[in-house]
């Protein structure tokens, strides 16, 4: 007999980088693309456009999926969780990304979430690290500079037995990577872990690879070496997320 395999999920139907809310009606797909060319250079190339389904964008080797407007119902589900007021909303996903691309692909995403802010006043709404970004707080960089801060957030918490701190980034997931966290005593100063964190996540991007428990990763920015030394899961913001836990 022969065995079907179940057909992979579409990137269209994965859960979006980000989701713009409008105060007033989304941009033409023309007025956003002249504004990327005229920011970024582009060209921006759209791809497969139907009314009411995502639109691809191409921009060089970089593909994302574009909706400048979700369904009522689409909107109405994400409007459970978001705190705003906006009753349009679009959205940005990355799409056949690969290990060497993946990086730039987020990049795109980004600069076309930015642009669907700037030009609605609108804001934007990271998903994966759980940030709200209005126009202002877009931080606007050359096509040949990445930082990670852009894209990874670091979050304080309590253990859940409230006996330690604990630290985790959000926003390597953007990137097929496990989430980084660091359990720590109660009460240490936090800008060193902060640091320690930031630093890591930078350092686990440019591996282009999840380390193994167990390895060590030297990190030049802190002249400190880091050890991996627990895998787990864990819910921080309701959404199942893989963590690897750190310690120098």
């Amino acid at each position: 007999m022969k065995i079907r395999k179940k057909a992979p999920k579409s990137a269209q139907a994965k859960p979006p980088l980000y989701l713009i809310g409008y105060r007033d009606s989304p941009p033409s797909l023309d007025e956003l693309k002249s504004w990327y060319d005229l920011h970024y250079g582009g060209p921006l190339t759209y791809l497969g456009h139907e009314p009411g389904r995502p639109v691809g964008a191409t921009h060089g080797p970089w593909h994302t999926h574009l909706l400048t407007s979700l369904s009522e119902a689409d909107a109405a589900q994400w409007h459970r969780v978001l705190s705003w007021d906006h009753r349009a909303l679009g959205a940005v996903s990355p799409a056949g990304a690969t290990t060497s691309t993946i990086a730039d692909t987020v990049l795109v995403v980004a600069r076309l979430a930015r642009g669907l802010t700037l030009l609605t006043q609108g804001t934007a709404f990271d998903v994966m690290c759980q940030e709200y970004l209005n126009p202002s707080d877009w931080n606007d960089r050359p096509l040949n500079v990445f930082r990670v801060c852009d894209h990874v957030t670091v979050q304080h918490n309590e253990t859940d037995d409230h006996s330690s701190d604990w630290f985790y980034t959000l926003g390597l997931s953007k990137f097929g990577l496990d989430e980084l966290e660091v359990i720590q005593p109660r009460g240490l100063p936090e800008t060193e872990t902060i640091a320690l964190l930031t630093s890591a996540a930078d350092g686990v991007l440019r591996a282009g690879q999840n380390q193994k428990i167990g390895s060590s990763l030297d990190l030049t920015s802190l002249a400190q070496t880091i050890r991996f030394i627990k895998h787990r899961t864990a819910a921080p913001a309701g959404r199942m997320v893989a963590f690897r836990q750190i310690t120098t």
